[in-house]
């Protein structure tokens, strides 16, 4: 376990937190190291800011099938902005459309998983070709549904999330140190059990992705989510004991072959 959180009085950097959920209020366990103020720490991975673009939508007045083939056909997504009610769904909804291309283009360059963890500035205006700008908010695509020959996207959903607000996020993985992994090098494979994993997190520093460290792992290791290096104001929805992923043992030809080489003295003294 490399996170360790103590019951504590809330820091007051997080006091005006909208604390929303059951989940959401256990966050006043957190570690009294934050009581310095909410930014990204050295060491972990940060937004990459060649995706920092606004995102642009217009109003849409009404919703339906026949509305949605419409807006899809004009180059446009049938979109929703809910507001932050309890850390997932929400209320007060907006009907907009945003462009097909800026999110086709979002998904293909980030990937699918990390384009639901990265928050963007939306941009509503009145009317395609308008001026008049309706709101300018900070929202979490919440989810997308993509065509399924075409990976084009057919609607997506924004939760608002300004400066303040507990979010349930579910961050992508991204591997490392597999090639000097212990068991790996053996001839052991791979057990990816989890790609991505659901933290709450404080809208201001929702990390990109979590790195995790394969370098040290051997035949039959295995790191749970417990393990995962993560800013100490990031909390575990679940169970800090669910695996992550396991260094499963090694094919058995390799097997063979290791054993072949400790018997092969054996039968050579025994010869003798």
């Amino acid at each position: 376990m490399l996170l360790r959180r103590a019951t504590a009085v809330l820091p007051k950097t997080l006091q005006n937190l909208r604390l929303y959920s059951p989940a959401a209020t256990s966050a006043l366990s957190i570690d009294r190291s934050l009581e310095t103020q909410l930014d990204y720490l050295p060491g972990f991975p940060r937004p990459d800011p060649k995706h920092a673009e606004t995102i642009l939508a217009v109003l849409r007045s009404d919703s339906g099938k026949n509305i949605s083939a419409k807006e899809r056909k004009a180059g446009r997504v049938p979109s929703i902005i809910f507001e932050q009610e309890d850390g997932q769904h929400g209320g007060n909804k907006r009907l907009v459309s945003v462009q097909t291309n800026q999110i086709r283009k979002l998904v293909t360059h980030m990937g699918y998983s990390f384009f639901l963890s990265r928050i963007f500035d939306v941009e509503v205006r009145s009317e395609i070709g308008s001026d008049e700008v309706v709101e300018k908010v900070r929202a979490l695509p919440r989810s997308i549904h993509l065509h399924s020959g075409s990976d084009a996207p057919l609607n997506v959903t924004f939760i608002r999330a300004p400066p303040g607000t507990l979010l349930k996020v579910d961050i992508p993985l991204v591997f490392i140190g597999d090639d000097v992994s212990p068991g790996l090098k053996k001839g052991a494979s791979l057990n990816t059990i989890k790609r991505t994993v659901k933290f709450l997190c404080p809208a201001e520093i929702i990390p990109p992705y979590i790195e995790v460290d394969l370098s040290h792992l051997d035949v039959g290791q295995k790191l749970v989510t417990g393990d995962l290096k993560v800013h100490p104001a990031l909390k575990l929805i679940k169970s800090k004991d669910e695996p992550v992923v396991k260094i499963a043992g090694g094919r058995v030809s390799d097997q063979q072959k290791d054993q072949a080489k400790k018997d092969q003295p054996k039968k050579d003294q025994a010869k003798k």
